[in-house]
């Protein structure tokens, strides 16, 4: 099959050293161009509009890393659930080589950060300075007036969403509302002005400064996506039998009597790739497949008569007149085991622990000897216990203890009642006769519901003096 490979101009001695050169992608329409439009409208504006979501009378979608709590919609999530974090991921990486290798680069060319911005700064750019031709002539005339207002006007957009970018960002972080009102009262925390300024120049470096340089040289996804294509995966190529050999000619000529294929030789294809590439050159590890070249050539084939396709998506097996396989043995594996995460994840959400207990022992005093109210002695040691309620209610609690007969638990309160996301501490005094314990020995606080709903516990150690 085709493997990813530089450009021919990136194997030319010394390339290394070689001024990067501008891309000025041309504009095209076409069914892949709305997809792509589609897809940055709604992945932006989810990223918009979700701090400003309610939820129970909080925001939807918070990392309140100060309190130490992660609500995401109905659920709260502590310090304690971070293995499902690590689960997530585990799931997005399997995610990326799965659908790698069934279709592709599609999450570079229209769900990646790094493309949508890009294409967000594309368009601004396009308002300000015109198209193609008129950003080039624009860019090579000397400055003037009207070059310094098509400059500045571009730079105050490109500037003022990347900030606004930086400040939805930390609003997942701080309460949006409560940023807002610091904002317009200019008072904003240091933290809080740093870190919107620092990914509002993120924003603004990669997505309207460096755009293509960061898929081309700093992103590692293309340098291995190889290893996951196979003869079968979805990828955008150029039908050489079909297009070759290219040569240019007036409408309505048969190409078979020029002894030419159906590429035109435009190069409209080359004009719309983002990262500056041409697609006949074969898969390159510049190409991220947004099928920008597909809506160009396929307009040039409607315009000339000739049937479309002749850069698709399609796979090396169908190149080579050969069946394309989509179950094959990759496919299967990875599909199974992202299938069994995903279920797995699903499940370890719905059956966590909703309140989770933490028990320390006081370390002022290993035990105290306490006169019993029969005439014996009963040793006393103090805890204690931290409530983590991850459920969306309240709930009241009653604390006991197993593990050692004839045990007393006394508390502050009968009923320790913990409000919903709440994380609650209360001091537990627990005492057991003499004569039932020697040493020390592990025992079971537990926390049942009122209502018997829900029931936790926690072990912790009994510290008694050795019988004699």
């Amino acid at each position: 099959m085709n493997v990813p490979r530089p450009t021919p101009a990136a194997s030319n001695e010394g390339s290394l050293y070689i001024a990067h050169q501008k891309v000025y992608p041309r504009e095209v329409g076409g069914r892949f161009n709305r997809l792509r439009v589609a897809a940055t409208i709604a992945l932006l504006g989810l990223f918009y509009a979700m701090p400003w979501l309610q939820w129970d009378g909080r925001q939807a979608v918070l990392f309140d890393l100060p309190a130490r709590k992660f609500h995401i919609f109905g659920l709260t999530f502590f310090p304690q659930d971070f293995f499902l974090l690590t689960w997530l991921l585990i799931i997005a990486a399997l995610s990326l080589f799965f659908f790698t290798a069934l279709a592709g680069r599609l999450w570079c060319g229209y769900a990646c950060p790094q493309t949508v911005w890009t294409e967000i700064f594309v368009w601004m750019e396009r308002w300000t300075e015109g198209k193609r031709q008129q950003r080039m002539r624009l860019d090579n005339a000397p400055w003037s007036l009207e070059k310094v207002l098509r400059k500045t006007a571009k730079q105050v957009l490109w500037i003022s969403f990347a900030l606004y970018t930086g400040y939805t960002f930390v609003g997942y972080f701080t309460p949006v509302r409560e940023l807002t009102h610091s904002v317009m009262t200019a008072s904003l925390g240091g933290w809080e002005s740093f870190w919107i300024l620092f990914y509002g120049f993120a924003t603004y470096g990669n997505a309207g400064f460096m755009r293509e340089q960061v898929c081309k040289y700093m992103c590692p996804y293309a340098r291995f996506q190889g290893a996951m294509f196979d003869r079968d995966s979805l990828i955008i190529s150029y039908d050489v039998k079909r297009g070759e050999p290219r040569g240019s000619r007036a409408r309505g000529v048969d190409p078979k009597q020029k002894g030419l294929g159906d590429c035109i030789d435009c190069k409209l294809c080359v004009q719309a790739c983002p990262t500056g590439i041409d697609i006949r050159d074969g898969l390159q590890l510049e190409c991220i497949a947004c099928a920008a070249c597909i809506d160009a050539c396929d307009s040039v084939m409607e315009r000339m008569n000739y049937p479309k396709g002749l850069v698709r998506y399609t796979t090396q097996s169908a190149l080579d007149n050969q069946p394309t396989r989509i179950f094959r043995p990759r496919i299967v594996v990875y599909g199974s085991i992202l299938l069994a995460l995903i279920v797995g994840f699903g499940v370890a959400v719905a059956n966590r622990q909703l309140v989770h207990l933490d028990v320390l022992r006081d370390r002022n005093a290993l035990y105290r000897n306490i006169p019993s109210e029969t005439g014996g002695v009963l040793i006393e040691n103090v805890y204690t216990v931290r409530f983590i309620n991850k459920d969306t209610r309240e709930h009241a609690f009653r604390i006991a203890a197993q593990g050692i007969d004839g045990v007393i638990v006394d508390t502050d309160s009968e009923l320790q009642r913990v409000g919903a996301g709440e994380v609650v501490s209360t001091a537990v005094r627990i005492r057991a006769p003499s004569q039932s314990i020697s040493g020390g020995r592990d025992i079971q606080i537990v926390a049942r519901s009122d209502d018997g709903a829900i029931e936790a516990r926690s072990k912790a150690r009994f510290i008694a003096p050795a019988s004699r």
